[in-house]
């Protein structure tokens, strides 16, 4: 579990009974609550002895990490507990789901669910992560939604379901601010296409936005020359296109599009730029003040004289 959410330090709550005594103070933290493989209770357990030991109508920020105690469940039920008892959490505008970490369960092993419900439940969210995607049965779901509180939304995943990325694009976020998108895979159900983020790349969609990521992805080239001719980037201030497969063929897309020198960051993390682009892109941004992050260059793979990249995050 993350040591910090939406500005605070995370305080973990593993025990259901646990005296109140001793507890922050309500909105000082975000709450973290997990169970885990070998844990002593069950996530309703927890669930309640948290509603009944902290001072809920005070919570602004809830993290939820492993939920099981035994075998790998679907994040199901712990979403219908947190809608069911919305209204004890009248304050909370920062939710975290699934935040698991390997150790605990691979990112595209998480059983998911559908999340719509927790949008609709709380109309002054203002902040909402998800970790996990998945196939099938167990996939992440969302349903277009209209959510005038939002400013965050991020969804952290080695293989983001197509679906999910169209029903983002389809929704009425009038504040959003902040979108992130870690599309992942196919083979761990990463389905989307670039067609599938035209109506974000449009612009308009999101009047407020202003940090965009499209990340994790096994069709970096073809996003990176997408944004490159996308008016949305007109709006933004930070751009994200890393932790994918980015090469020399994404990045001359990218400099040779429109400008984007107006913007403060550009983060190309983990990417399998040459040497000469590298300098290339640092050179004729950095000259106009744009912080580009183009850390961890990888080196592809070869085998049977095919060369491999990899996305950085994907089982």
């Amino acid at each position: 579990m993350r040591d910090t959410f939406a500005g605070l330090p995370v305080h973990a709550v593993t025990n259901p009974a646990g005296p109140a005594d001793g507890l922050p103070a309500a909105d000082s933290v975000a709450w973290g609550l997990e169970c885990g493989y070998g844990a002593e209770t069950d996530f309703p357990e927890l669930w309640r002895g948290f509603l009944d030991t902290v001072d809920t109508e005070r919570v602004t920020a809830l993290v939820i990490g492993s939920w099981w105690d035994g075998d790998y469940t679907s994040l199901g039920p712990v979403v219908e507990l947190i809608v069911a008892d919305a209204a004890r959490l009248p304050g909370l505008r920062a939710l975290f789901l699934a935040d698991v970490e390997g150790e605990s369960c691979e990112i595209s092993w998480l059983l998911m669910a559908d999340i719509t419900p927790v949008l609709e439940a709380f109309p002054l969210l203002e902040e909402l992560g998800v970790r996990g995607g998945n196939t099938g049965d167990d996939a992440l779901v969302l349903a277009p939604v209209r959510h005038s509180a939002l400013r965050v939304l991020r969804f952290e995943s080695g293989g983001l379901p197509g679906s999910v990325v169209r029903a983002v694009a389809a929704s009425d976020l009038p504040a959003l601010e902040h979108l992130e998108f870690w599309l992942g895979v196919d083979e761990y159900g990463g389905d989307s296409t670039v067609a599938d983020l035209a109506p974000v790349l449009a612009g308009g969609r999101f009047p407020a936005l202003r940090h965009l990521g499209l990340q994790n992805s096994e069709l970096q080239d073809e996003i990176a020359a997408a944004v490159a001719a996308a008016p949305v980037v007109a709006q933004l201030t930070s751009l994200d296109l890393s932790m994918g497969v980015l090469s020399d063929e994404g990045a001359a897309a990218l400099l040779g599009g429109q400008p984007l020198t107006h913007l403060t960051r550009l983060d190309l993390s983990h990417h399998y730029l040459s040497d000469a682009v590298m300098e290339r892109v640092s050179t004729e941004l950095g000259a106009a003040g744009v912080t580009v992050d183009l850390s961890e260059q990888e080196s592809a793979e070869e085998d049977d004289d095919e060369e491999w990249r990899y996305v950085a995050v994907s089982e």
